[in-house]
């Protein structure tokens, strides 16, 4: 019995840590993507800046680090690529990725 109740406490525990973990990430992506808002729309139209809604967050990564690393050229997204970690970059993806499964339907 008390094997089951532990079991249960620990169970508990990791769905906390999970929950806190992924609103810290949204909230952390939520303030990162204000920042693409400016040139790309977040509500999945095109006004002539491609939207960036719909992509991976694996291929979304790849494109910043490209971008970062001057395979991709644009002065502009490489001066953001370079404003970023690895980890913010992957949490905007992250957090791109989910908001493109909100506002699609």
């Amino acid at each position: 019995m008390r094997k089951m109740i532990a079991i249960s406490i620990a169970a508990g525990l990791l769905i906390i840590v999970a929950d806190c973990s992924q609103a810290a990430d949204r909230d952390g992506g939520a303030q990162l993507a204000a920042m693409c808002a400016s040139c790309h729309r977040l509500d999945g139209g095109d006004g002539g800046i491609p939207t960036i809604l719909g992509m991976s967050p694996e291929m979304l990564t790849r494109t910043m680090l490209a971008y970062r690393s001057h395979e991709r050229p644009s002065h502009i997204m490489r001066a953001i690529a370079l404003s970023l970690s690895d980890e913010e970059i992957a949490t905007v993806a992250r957090y791109l990725a989910a908001l493109n499964r909100q506002v699609r339907p």
